[in-house]
């Protein structure tokens, strides 16, 4: 079944972009905004109403399928792709996309989009959140010209099988670490709360003691808020690289000592932390995050350590994973470009022994996070991230709901 037209429509996410480096330099919270002075390029403000761009293929029978392009809210950060704005680059799309499908016949995911990833303009490859949105697209009408669920072509092209359990969602709290983290017990949440440590003075402590009262917080919350005593939440938190902040990001000892101390405060919880260090490029990270794994390891330690800034592409993932830079990598679907990669990815780290957790960010939209879920419910990462937004409900309704909804139509082909 061929591809008539392509037709694009601006759309919102469900968060902001947000000017990492300004923030990290000091930015003034005020209610929802920033202030101060921005430090990335194309920002206009420390924080900028997200925005997406809606790809929708006509096919020949009158069906539309479509994604959603949309960038990470840090973006321009940690080596990513700049600012995506919708007025820039619907042109783009209506230019160089089109032309490219109009007319092909939608019977193949993978060949779809390695045609449409190796385009380029000016001797660079497409903006991530172009080839995100697109790909998404591409594998739905695959699915929609071939009477499949999406989760059913990903697994039939990539020879895998379509999971019959549902994949454990991380929600995340944002600044409201909170009451958000209450919604999460009380919703069952498997991995929690992400909690955004992002400043050393306001959130982790010079010392890590703020981090750390909040451990013990969350940890007595759940005690106290959970019905039943199986219930044991794995604790996953960002810190976005404010434990080398504080601590040195190549000062392990220090490091691994401080761990110690949250990996004591969470029991009898399990826990993660993402992105200890930013230590300013793929190379430095990639050994400062080895070293720490190193030491964290040999001291037995029980805190798993996730890769996440420089970590950006498919071919970042396989860097750290191959150099044991870590014991997980968050594999940020936007930051990879086609939903591909981020299939790829997955399966690449499960081969390998290293941890997959399937993420993304709060900035993306609803549709964007559906095929998410297919793709994970096609490859079985150990987590789904819970998506869009930051108020846990809306993004856990989501991605829960899309991924009864695949094993509900699974079974039901089997009746």
């Amino acid at each position: 079944m061929k591809i008539v037209n392509v037709v694009c429509a601006p759309g919102r996410t469900g968060f902001f972009f947000d000017d990492q480096k300004a923030i990290k330099s000091g930015a003034v919270s005020d209610g929802a905004a920033y202030f101060g002075d921005t430090m990335t390029p194309g920002f206009k403000s420390i924080r900028q109403a997200g925005e997406s761009i809606s790809v929708m293929l006509v096919l020949e029978d009158g069906q539309v399928a479509w994604g959603d392009c949309a960038a990470v809210q840090y973006s321009g950060a940690g080596g990513r792709d700049p600012l995506f704005l919708a007025e820039d680059f619907i042109p783009v799309i209506d230019k160089y996309i089109k032309p490219a499908l109009v007319g092909k016949e939608a019977d193949n995911f993978r060949e779809l989009t390695k045609m449409m990833e190796a385009i380029e303009v000016d001797g660079k490859r497409l903006h991530t959140a172009i080839r995100y949105g697109v790909s998404q697209a591409i594998l739905d009408a695959v699915a929609k010209a071939t009477k499949r669920l999406m989760s059913e072509v990903v697994a039939d092209e990539y020879g895998t099988t379509v999971s019959e359990t549902p994949i454990p969602i991380f929600t995340q709290s944002g600044d409201n670490r909170y009451e958000n983290a209450d919604k999460m017990i009380l919703k069952g949440a498997a991995i929690l709360p992400h909690a955004l440590i992002n400043n050393v003075d306001t959130k982790l402590g010079r010392d890590g003691s703020k981090l750390k009262e909040y451990v013990c917080w969350l940890r007595d919350r759940i005690l106290k808020l959970r019905t039943d005593d199986s219930y044991a939440p794995i604790f996953h938190i960002d810190v976005y690289g404010t434990i080398g902040q504080a601590f040195g990001d190549d000062n392990f000892k220090a490091m691994a000592d401080y761990l110690a101390e949250l990996e004591e405060a969470a029991k009898p919880f399990h826990l993660r932390i993402e992105g200890p260090m930013d230590a300013g490029e793929r190379e430095k990270q990639m050994l400062c995050l080895k070293g720490l794994r190193e030491e964290v390891d040999r001291r037995g330690i029980n805190v798993e350590l996730v890769a996440d800034e420089w970590c950006n592409t498919l071919e970042d993932v396989i860097y750290f994973c191959d150099n044991k830079a870590g014991h997980m990598a968050q594999i940020k679907t936007p930051d990879l470009g086609g939903i591909n990669n981020t299939i790829e990815a997955v399966l690449y780290c499960k081969e390998h022994g290293f941890g997959a957790y399937q993420g993304g960010t709060c900035n993306e939209t609803d549709r964007s996070c559906q095929v998410c879920v297919d793709c994970a419910m096609a490859t079985k990462p150990d987590q789904i991230l819970a998506k869009p937004g930051m108020g846990v409900d809306e993004g856990f309704m989501i991605v829960y709901n899309e991924m009864n909804r695949v094993l509900a139509l699974r079974n039901a082909k089997k009746c």
